[in-house]
């Protein structure tokens, strides 16, 4: 049970007031140093949830616990005289409707006269869906020439497939790009579109589209290798109860994802075949040293937010130093790095004063274990922490890869990975195909379904958009 002192403080939405602080007083010097305690715990945010830090995710930290953030900049809206901004209505008008005029008041009961002027309302809104069952009756002839008998081809589905290509497109694009759950998919179709379904129809047919699209699947595989600038990261997963992990390859045009076995090098030399004629964007993870490539850039917000988390847990002289040090290297490499118009000898000499400072750091002797585990990460990534100051298109993060990561990552969640290894590779293949498309500005609708029907007619997919 909280003391009357702590349950004061507890209520506290502001400063003491002078009768709070008098109460405590008078209580005596026990609820004086009580009341102390508990505001510098306070002030010092110890009373957050375990774990809590500036790395721990936002989850993790009691909505009460979260500081208050005021909005910034002008109120919302025009300014008072100007014309409104509304979001556009539809091109056309689908239906109108004309209201008869009243013939009392609804607010006293009484007699009303004829309507001298009148007004326009739109309203937006989706009318009732129902499946569109299609009949289709085929012509069959004999051919001579071949012995057997021929008929056109049907190209709004796949061979003896009975769903279209437009609902086996927005279902797996509900799944695999916006990660919803398959149930829910289902509940959708149920609900709304009157369309009963099973999960393993559901399934079957995404497993099809998959394969048909393994083409586009590889082709940005391609793309992503012959990239200047690739960045690349990896996340769990679980295949059937057994632990995986999901790789993301992606660069400015194209994100290719696969699921693999191993998180080390092994992975890494089946996607990476040949060497690699670009800069690799990286974390710390020690794999991707195993990749041969041009060069290869660290994140450096990685390591920024682990020197913030370390000044709070280690406050001792010798890390305080180092940690001052490295710090104020990292950011002036990034101000240089931002510095437009520089000549390019005098952005050179900087350059080569960051390397100088960098192996000073590299040779930093400390009894603190920190400081030694920082010196030993420093001198092995010592060629790649400034790459991005030799190359214009090449950023000091990877926070594009971890961009691009963070879908996988809400579908894990959301639908717990795959059952099988047919299922994770069509999980790959289709999720590549439509973040890539996100990323290119196509509709992923229209696009899939034309490359579909040309593939039903010729048996080859049209290109990829670029």
């Amino acid at each position: 049970m909280d003391t009357p002192v702590a349950a004061i403080l507890k209520r506290l939405r502001g400063p003491l007031t002078q009768e709070q602080a008098e109460a405590i007083w008078a209580r005596g010097k026990e609820a004086v140093v009580l009341a102390l305690m508990l505001l510098s715990a306070q002030a010092l945010g110890l009373n957050s949830a375990p774990g809590a830090g500036p790395n721990a995710p936002s989850s993790s930290v009691p909505t009460y616990e979260k500081p208050t953030r005021r909005r910034r900049g002008r109120k919302p809206g025009a300014k008072p005289g100007h014309p409104g901004h509304r979001r556009p209505l539809a091109e056309a008008v689908t239906r109108r409707l004309q209201h008869p005029p009243l013939e009392r008041c609804p607010d006293c009961g009484g007699p009303v006269h004829r309507p001298t002027r009148q007004r326009v309302r739109y309203i937006e809104d989706i009318p009732e869906v129902f499946p569109e069952l299609t009949e289709h009756t085929i012509p069959r002839q004999w051919c001579p020439r071949c012995g057997r008998e021929v008929e056109p081809v049907v190209d709004e589905a796949m061979p003896k497939a009975t769903l279209g290509h437009g609902l086996v497109t927005l279902t797996a694009w509900l799944h695999y790009g916006l990660g919803v759950t398959i149930s829910q998919v289902i509940s959708v179709l149920s609900h709304h579109v009157h369309m009963e379904l099973s999960e393993g129809g559901l399934v079957a047919a995404w497993q099809r589209l998959g394969e048909v699209l393994t083409a586009w699947y590889d082709q940005i595989g391609e793309e992503v290798k012959g990239s200047g600038v690739l960045h690349a990261d990896e996340t769990g997963w679980r295949v059937n109860g057994t632990n995986h992990w999901l790789w993301c390859f992606t660069s400015k045009g194209a994100t290719h994802y696969i699921i693999d076995r191993s998180r080390g090098s092994p992975a890494l030399k089946r996607f990476f075949t040949e060497a690699f004629d670009g800069v690799l964007i990286t974390d710390f993870w020690s794999a991707y040293r195993a990749v041969s490539c041009t060069d290869q850039q660290a994140c450096l917000a990685h390591l920024l937010r682990e020197l913030a988390h370390l000044d709070e847990k280690d406050g001792s002289a010798h890390w305080c130093a180092f940690s001052k040090k490295l710090k104020r290297l990292l950011r002036d490499g990034l101000r240089l790095k931002a510095r437009s118009g520089l000549a390019q000898d005098l952005r050179q000499r900087r350059t080569h004063l960051i390397d100088r400072r960098l192996m000073h750091l590299v040779a930093w002797e400390s009894p603190n274990a920190n400081v030694q585990r920082l010196v030993k990460r420093l001198d092995r990534y010592r060629d790649s922490l400034f790459t991005f100051l030799d190359y214009e298109d090449v950023p000091a993060d990877n926070n594009h890869a971890e961009r691009e990561i963070r879908p996988a990552v809400i579908m894990r969640k959301n639908s717990l990975c795959n059952r099988s290894e047919t299922g994770a590779q069509t999980q790959a293949v289709l999720m590549s195909i439509y973040r890539t498309l996100k990323g290119r500005g196509p509709e992923p609708m229209d696009t899939i379904v034309a490359a579909l029907k040309t593939y039903v007619r010729t048996g080859t997919l049209s290109p990829l958009p670029q």
